[in-house]
């Protein structure tokens, strides 16, 4: 009787300390769900989509708490990508998609008041206190939220032009490109 008491007592601390062995060595440090809705996510930090940057939008997008569909940034092909990730139906983008666009600040008519620089998620506008300030077009994401602070409206938003690089293909009927096939 004793000597079976103590090969369980035996087993439990062995399978304890080989499950305490295994806590340690292979712990997961986040949900791998959110690492990969992450990664999908244009990370412009624009806060278009009702979260204050992507991080928190894909933390809610795994746990169930957002739609797939609010992303304008990445429009359609990320909403499909998320869907196929996530084993979700695919939606219609809450948001119209947009063409790609970049902020111009009028130098002439910018009084240097450092709003729009504070406003900027992704630090695209340069200038000081007092000074003009101009914007890195590589780094514009075109998300708008250096407008609405702007207190004499010198900023606009220009379309970029089409390449190769950033078109997006017409939905079938749209557009003039769409040639239609007689018998």
């Amino acid at each position: 009787m004793v000597s079976a008491i103590l090969a369980i007592g035996l087993l439990a601390a062995s399978f304890g300390a080989l499950l305490g062995y295994a806590s340690i060595r292979y712990r997961v440090e986040g949900d791998p769900v959110v690492e990969q809705v992450d990664q999908l996510l244009p990370q412009t930090q624009c806060g278009q989509c009702g979260y204050p940057g992507c991080r928190p939008y894909a933390e809610a997008i795994a746990n169930g708490d957002a739609e797939i569909n609010l992303c304008p940034p990445g429009g359609e092909s990320v909403m499909v990508a998320l869907s196929d990730l996530l084993d979700r139906e695919p939606v219609a983008l809450e948001q119209e998609q947009r063409l790609p666009s970049l902020a111009l600040i009028d130098e002439q008519t910018c009084i240097g008041c450092t709003l729009c620089i504070q406003a900027c998620p992704v630090d695209a506008i340069l200038g000081t206190a007092k000074q003009m300030h101009t914007v890195i077009e590589k780094e514009c994401t075109g998300c708008e939220l250096c407008l609405p602070p702007c207190p004499v409206d010198c900023i606009t938003m220009v379309e970029i032009p089409g390449t190769t690089e950033n078109w997006i293909w017409p939905e079938p009927g749209e557009g003039s490109n769409v040639v239609e096939q007689t018998a």
